[in-house]
């Protein structure tokens, strides 16, 4: 018998990277919301590598934080160590990675929740939701209490009937040996839903002390102070540095002479596996002709002896795992603290999702995170917040938002799952944004912190100093393309010690700011008198000029898509009523429900004469109803 636990705005089942943003931006927005977790003492826990951000990932984090959201803050916090990757690239792929301190990271995660207003945090297993009429009014827990809201946000990861495998070892369990849930899958098979079966993976972890680092090469992190966060104004200084060591042909006799026994191989394995994060078992036998691969040794925090080696990600047994590690340079004599494990779990195919990330089926029901088939904390981070965002403005009446592809790599990840879906767990590439020149690491506040501050998430004080920011970069440009630079000895000088040819003639400090061997500081070196700017001005003036033309060719071509995302489908349109169109097509468009024709010309087996065909169904729709007013 259930009993009336409270009503709330918004309710959050489950409290990992997801789960924590999307209680935060919803309270934050007004609404008064419900976190219920497995384990209070695993908010933000980080199962597998103890790191954030990343190429595309890292860019996302600081996405995450131009809407208001908690990692960017939180990593910032507690790092042990800071790099910027990519530095010898453009700035379109450049992305922080940071080391955590996985204890320090739950710690001031749950510190935030815990404090924050209009959010309750409580622990509870979730079995059941309330849903009557195709709109869902709550949740119903193991202890039959029964919580009723305006709206609900599953964000359970890895946990929705959880199986670990390693060797021929198998149980129910989640990450870090914790509970799973079982009866909300099956509910949500009762209702309906499709599921599909993913896997992932974590290497073993070893104690610090018995690993012979003098054979492995340092990792240090970047000397120039940095945060992902456009808030942090205190760095950490104080770094630890990682290891690399390397596989051997030894380490790959191992393996290969134990393949059968690995869950992977054995034939246990039911789930799909990250193609772009594989085992060691996988790299083994997909890349046979490499003689050996990479072995970063990552501390897993300050007060913690156990070190994460990542690239190790394996499902072979324990005993093996120890005759592998030992093969490895610097781990002869390496102490296994935990055995890695491979995990299968349920996920949701979000093609089942608006692009708000409500599911179709029911109203009122958000998924985020692991759930809907993603891998990654910065992922789910990406969802969580955005689904929290969207369950908040149904209940306070506003409108929903949904960042469209040349905005966001957030808008790039919510569209390709709920346009295309997949086949595995998805992870974030830049190779998967095709206006990756706009979505840089150096901008996402100029992207997202105006969209942010009318949510209600970023403070008066930050988007005054925002609006500052943008106010010095557009004089500062003014400024430089007011000012004429004259081939003098002196600039001529800084010219040849940048590599460049001779001035031949008077330019202006902008134009000349487009050479590729030029730099914002060389071209200001020429000028007699420059304003004392900040880093982050100086670093987009010189961005925003050097890259001009391209920025202007990748806005363009957001014009033409974004023509496409304004023509909208009909809710009501009928696709077998369209002559001409594929049948696969049909089938797709009838599954995805696609809200444009640019989100439909995106389906995987919609081809363009298919979306040429619908745009002029649409076109003589349109006509038709004018005719009949």
């Amino acid at each position: 018998m259930t009993y009336n636990a409270g009503h709330y705005d918004v309710i959050v089942i489950g409290g990992g990277h997801a789960g924590v943003e999307a209680g935060y931006a919803a309270a934050r927005m007004g609404a008064k919301t419900l976190m219920l977790t497995l384990n209070l003492d695993m908010i933000a826990f980080m199962p597998c590598n103890p790191s954030v951000g990343g190429p595309a990932k890292g860019i996302v984090v600081r996405e995450v934080d131009a809407l208001g959201g908690l990692m960017a803050k939180v990593i910032d916090k507690t790092y042990i160590q800071m790099r910027m990757l990519n530095t010898g690239k453009g700035p379109a792929v450049q992305a922080l990675r940071a080391q955590a301190d996985k204890p320090e990271y739950i710690k001031e995660m749950k510190n935030l929740i815990e404090n924050q207003e209009n959010l309750t945090l409580r622990q509870g297993m979730v079995n059941k939701l309330i849903v009557e009429d195709g709109v869902c009014k709550g949740v119903i827990t193991e202890t039959n209490a029964a919580y009723t809201a305006e709206t609900v946000i599953i964000t359970t990861g890895t946990f929705n009937r959880g199986k670990v495998l390693m060797g021929d070892l198998e149980y129910e369990s989640g990450p870090n040996n914790q509970r799973v849930s079982v009866k909300l899958s099956e509910h949500l098979e009762e209702l309906g839903f499709e599921l599909t079966r993913f896997k992932t993976g974590t290497p073993p972890r070893v104690n610090s002390h018995t690993i012979d680092y003098s054979k492995t090469e340092i990792q240090p992190g970047d000397d120039k102070p940095q945060g992902f966060s456009y808030e942090t104004t205190e760095f950490i200084t104080d770094q630890i540095p990682c290891w690399l060591t390397y596989t051997n042909e030894f380490t790959h006799e191992v393996i290969n002479e134990n393949l059968s026994l690995s869950a992977m191989y054995s034939g246990m394995k039911r789930g799909t596996g990250p193609r772009y994060c594989p085992s060691i078992e996988d790299k083994i036998v997909r890349f046979n002709d490499k003689p050996r691969h990479q072995i970063f040794l990552e501390p897993e925090g300050r007060d913690t002896e156990e070190v994460y080696v990542q690239g190790l990600s394996t499902s072979l047994p324990e005993s093996v795992q120890h005759e592998m590690v030992r093969s490895v340079e610097g781990l002869e004599n390496a102490e296994i603290m935990r055995a890695g494990y491979a995990i299968e779990y349920d996920a949701i195919v979000p093609t089942q999702l608006w692009p708000t990330l409500e599911t179709k089926k029911i109203s009122g029901l958000y998924t985020a995170g692991q759930i809907n088939g993603t891998s990654g904390y910065e992922e789910a981070a990406a969802q969580g917040i955005m689904a929290g965002i969207n369950a908040a403005a149904k209940v306070l009446g506003k409108d929903p938002v949904i960042l469209d592809r040349s905005q966001a790599y957030i808008g790039v990840l919510i569209d390709d799952l709920v346009t295309k879906g997949t086949n595995e767990p998805y992870r974030l590439l830049t190779s998967r944004a095709e206006y990756r020149l706009l979505l840089r690491h150096d901008n996402a506040d100029l992207r997202l912190t105006e969209l942010g501050y009318k949510l209600g998430l970023i403070s008066d004080d930050r988007f005054s100093r925002f609006t500052e920011k943008k106010q010095l970069v557009e004089e500062e440009k003014k400024r430089l393309g007011k000012i004429i630079i004259k081939p003098t000895a002196a600039v001529q000088a800084i010219m040849e010690e940048a590599g460049g040819s001779p001035l031949k003639e008077a330019v202006r400090a902008y134009d000349l700011m487009k050479r590729p061997e030029l730099s914002y500081e060389l071209v200001t070196r020429m000028i007699d008198s420059n304003p004392e700017l900040p880093d982050e001005v100086t670093e987009q003036v010189g961005i925003q000029i050097k890259y001009e033309g391209y920025i202007k060719k990748a806005h363009e071509q957001v014009a033409r898509m974004l023509k496409m995302e304004d023509k909208k489908i009909p809710e009501d349109i009928d696709y077998d009523d369209i002559n001409g169109i594929a049948t696969e097509a049909i089938e797709k468009l009838k599954k995805v429900r696609p809200l444009s024709v640019g989100q439909a010309s995106r389906i995987s087996g919609v081809n363009p004469a298919d979306v040429s065909i619908l745009l002029v169904y649409i076109e003589q729709g349109n006509i038709a109803r004018v005719a009949n007013q």
